[in-house]
């Protein structure tokens, strides 16, 4: 498959939000197509009906099978025929099923092999609420479709947020953290970091769970009992972790920038001033897992939807960071690959040279 074209899969998400706009708004740009091939994991009238309403100028290529894919086009896949009526900014959880629907068969594509990787756009978390889901998101379904530890990881080329818990009410972060998940939550940013964007000895940055990291038990004990402990442990095995820091000044004092990862406790305390900081270019990546799925850095907008005022840039970035983490992961494949033969076949070369 990697002969052709990068093959994009792609789920609408919600469709009374701004999902379809920026998936059409982002193929505008013909150059796309020079990167990877789309499917548009939907239905090809309803799709045509959003190209109508946002004026849209893409050409819509209507394909009945993955087995007919048209490399270089916009290729849309009937996941459903009847008509779906659309009400922008509105939540309804008959659409939060159609947003499932295109999930799971975009999921099951990429699980087949079908296509390369898959880009979601935004759900809304309540409308896709039902007797048959009952996950809070995105990376807990294909935690439990796919191969691997899932990890929500925020990424830019120069900042990256990794999260031990992600959506969890606050009343329950401490609850949920142990030195056991701490440890493997910072063993998969640290094995993607390596195998995903190509650095070859990370240094990861680690966020207090307390205020001032507990300012030595005053306002919690859990950073002395839990985190410290959990990190120099890791650091003996020969990982460069480092804190935990107050996460109040990490951000503003620059900080950051020393560091090739930063974990958070959760989800607030990293998204905040990574949304503050990277807004429009930062990109949701599901590290950990057997395949790559990647979205935009926002939600579905329903204040905005359906008045063709969307910036399409975080689902662009999406586009490309999926391409990058996939072409990264077959140059780590090849690099770590039978290394002895390549030993061998380097000695060959350089004895022939001498020869």
């Amino acid at each position: 498959m990697t002969e052709s074209k990068i093959r994009v899969a792609i789920s609408v998400g919600d469709l009374n939000g701004i999902g379809p706009e920026v998936i059409l708004k982002t193929f505008e740009d013909a150059r796309m197509f020079d990167f990877c091939t789309p499917i548009v994991f939907a239905n090809s009238k309803l799709i045509a009906f959003f190209k109508k309403v946002l004026k849209s100028k893409v050409h819509i290529q209507q394909i009945k099978s993955l087995e007919s894919i048209v490399d270089g086009k916009f290729n849309v896949i009937n996941v459903w025929e009847e008509p779906i009526q659309i009400n922008f900014g509105k939540e309804d959880a008959k659409i939060g099923e159609y947003a499932i629907k295109s999930l799971k068969a975009a999921t099951l594509a990429l699980k087949d092999n079908l296509v390369d990787v898959l880009v979601t756009a935004p759900i809304h978390k309540g409308a896709i609420q039902s007797d048959k889901f009952k996950f809070p998101g995105h990376t807990d379904y294909l935690s439990e479709e796919l191969e691997g530890e899932s990890l929500m990881f925020m990424v830019t080329d120069t900042l990256k947020v990794g999260l031990l818990t992600d959506h969890v009410a606050l009343a329950d972060v401490v609850s949920q953290l142990s030195a056991g998940g701490i440890s493997q939550k910072i063993s998969t940013i640290h094995t993607s970091l390596i195998k995903d964007f190509g650095i070859s000895k990370p240094k990861i940055a680690v966020l207090g769970i307390n205020p001032h990291t507990g300012d030595n038990g005053v306002i919690g004990s859990e950073d002395d009992t839990i985190l410290r402990p959990t990190l120099l442990k890791i650091k003996e095995a020969g990982k460069l972790v480092y804190g935990p820091y107050a996460a109040d000044s990490f951000f503003g004092s620059n900080n950051y920038k020393e560091f090739d990862a930063v974990v958070a406790t959760y989800h607030d305390q990293g998204l905040i001033p990574f949304k503050t900081l990277a807004f429009g270019e930062g990109v949701n990546f599901t590290a950990g897992l057997s395949k790559i799925r990647t979205s935009p850095d926002h939600g579905t907008a329903f204040e905005i939807a359906g008045k063709g005022i969307a910036d399409n840039s975080s689902f662009s970035e999406a586009i490309f960071r999926a391409i990058s983490i996939f072409r990264n992961r077959e140059s780590y494949t090849e690099l770590t690959a039978n290394p002895l033969k390549r030993q061998v076949e380097r000695y060959k070369q350089k004895n022939v040279h001498k020869e």
